[in-house]
This record gives C-alpha cells, sequence and structure tokens, in this order.
C-alpha cells in the first residue's frame, strides 16, 4: 500500500501571527453533526432558520467566547457553529485594547496555527473525544469587501443549510 502524503494547505513562507483578518473553518470528523441543528423555522416573522447548539456545541460556543480572554491581541469578530462546522474570523493585532492600544511584543501564541490547534485541543479534553478533522482550512483577509463577503457569508450560513450537499439525502 502506498504512503499518502499529505499537501501542506497553509499558504507558503506566510508569518499566520502577522497582523490582519483570517476567515478559519473548522470541521467534525466525518461531518458528523456534533455542534448544532438548523430547524426551518426560527424567528417566525422574519422566516429565518433557528440554530440549537447541542451538549458539545454549548462546550465549543464557551470556548469560543474564551478566546478573546486568554489571547489579548486575539479577537474573535465574527462566528457561526453548525452541525457539522464552524466558521470564523480571527482578528490578529500586536496591539492590546486593554492596555491603552499600546503595541505589545509579538508572542509565539498568537499565531493562527496554535491558537486553532489549541482550541481543539482543548475542546477534545472538555468532550471527552475528538470531533475534530485533521487540520482547518483558512483565508487570509486582504481587504474590508472580501471582510464583509465573508461576514455576509457566514451570517447566510444557517440559511443556505438547507442547500448543504451533506445536509441532503442523495447519496444515502
Amino acid at each position: 500500500m502506498e504512503k499518502v502524503t499529505r499537501k501542506y494547505i497553509r499558504l507558503a513562507n506566510y508569518d499566520y501571527s502577522s497582523n490582519g483578518l483570517y476567515f478559519i473553518t473548522i470541521c467534525a470528523k466525518n461531518r458528523i453533526h456534533y455542534f448544532s441543528e438548523i430547524t426551518e423555522v426560527g424567528e417566525a416573522a422574519l422566516g429565518l432558520p433557528n440554530i440549537r447548539l447541542t451538549d458539545i456545541g454549548k462546550i465549543v460556543n464557551n470556548n469560543i467566547l474564551k478566546i478573546n480572554e486568554i489571547y489579548k491581541y486575539v479577537s474573535v469578530e465574527k462566528y457561526v457553529i453548525m452541525p457539522d462546522h464552524i466558521h470564523m474570523i480571527l482578528f490578529v493585532s500586536d496591539y492590546d485594547v486593554e492596555n491603552g492600544g499600546r503595541p505589545r511584543a509579538a508572542s509565539p501564541t498568537k499565531s493562527v496555527n496554535l491558537i486553532i490547534n489549541g482550541l481543539k485541543t482543548i475542546l477534545t479534553k472538555q468532550i471527552g473525544f475528538s470531533v475534530w478533522q485533521r487540520s482547518f482550512h483558512d483565508h487570509i483577509i486582504r481587504n474590508e469587501k472580501e471582510f464583509l463577503e465573508i461576514c455576509d457569508y457566514i451570517d447566510n450560513n444557517p440559511i443556505n443549510w438547507v442547500n448543504d450537499i451533506y445536509n441532503q439525502n442523495y447519496w444515502r
């Protein structure tokens, strides 16, 4: 049997601890619906879908919120917890808002890779088993237009869930 060589999915020669915005997607192993359930009946007046977090999803949510506390130079700008994946926008900066906006020394722990792997590790310990697909997807947000498009994508992800191929029964 041939050994499969995994392709390195990060942008070559890019410093993922650099100041900027990063769009992150973390998927569940085998796309199992560990995190939430989406129902088509949500806010009745608007006809929006309703996201109901599972017990695992609640643990995930609590730990995403803690990222802002643990990493003083990182903030979660927006996120959504879908049934089998999580989308989030991380903002990495050398400036500490609590420190009056003064520059801080760069720290190796502000690397996007270390932050996401740390999140996945602590969640695995709290949940009691690994629910994660290997690695994660990232996109470096390069301008305001991309930022706004990704924000819109995150906001509309629950609405589009009913069209998600993984939510269909065609393959069964």
